[in-house]
């Protein structure tokens, strides 16, 4: 697999950062949250280490990778220097890929196959390593798109747990980008309540203070940080 070019900014971004930690606070201040509640993933694809650098360097312990082979080029001597940090796989995941998924990340947020379920079940057993793990629901139904339906859902999380023993701890979704992202939201907690799942990771830079209203406890914001890619 070819390794996803990674991108340098001549003037990586602890500002991006500290507004981002601003708009968190209001949006949970708003909810009648605590600020404790949500975590903050800060999307790291295609940056390098000396882009990445500067933001851990300015509080930020919890960074989001869309695919294996990048972040394994560059996140082992990241986690080795910095102290604390927490790897999140948010883009898909290839059944082929679980062994090192499981290897390097603190939690998976794409579950939506029945081929991922097994491959990740054999490498948690194997590697004795339990990353949170989150279902990821296509609430719009695109046939692009990766997640499950909402109408399969409940049944999807019932085989994850009962005929793969998977510790599913939330869930996660990525709106239709020409929708109003609110009633995406409004679902996937909705399925998330009667599943008994805490965690939604729903969000990110263009809509998390909305994902926040809607109760989201892990939002993933990137360029909001990073600046464009």
């Amino acid at each position: 697999m070819t390794q996803s070019p990674t991108t340098s900014l001549s003037a990586p971004s602890p500002n991006g950062l500290a507004a981002v930690e601003q708009e968190i606070a209001r949006a949970c201040k708003e909810a009648g949250r605590d600020r404790a509640s949500v975590t903050l993933i800060a999307v790291s694809k295609t940056f390098d280490a000396d882009t990445i650098s500067p933001v851990i360097d300015a509080g930020q312990r919890v960074f989001g990778e869309n695919r294996v082979q990048e972040a394994k080029g560059k996140w082992p001597a990241l986690m080795q220097s910095h102290q604390g940090l927490a790897l999140h796989l948010i883009g898909p995941l290839q059944s082929n890929k679980a062994k090192e998924a499981i290897a390097l990340f603190d939690a998976i947020h794409s579950i939506d196959r029945v081929s991922i379920c097994e491959a990740l079940a054999k490498e948690i057993k194997s590697q004795g390593r339990e990353p949170q793990l989150f279902v990821q629901i296509n609430t719009g139904e695109e046939p692009q798109k990766a997640g499950i339906a909402p109408g399969e859902a409940d049944a999807f999380i019932a085989s994850c747990r009962e005929t793969y023993g998977l510790a599913i701890s939330g869930l996660m979704c990525i709106p239709p980008v020409n929708d109003a992202p609110a009633p995406h939201f409004a679902l996937t907690a909705k399925i998330a309540a009667r599943n008994g799942l805490k965690n939604l990771s729903m969000g990110m830079s263009a809509d998390f203070a909305v994902a926040i209203q809607m109760g989201a406890t892990h939002v993933r914001v990137g360029s909001a940080i990073f600046g464009a890619r």
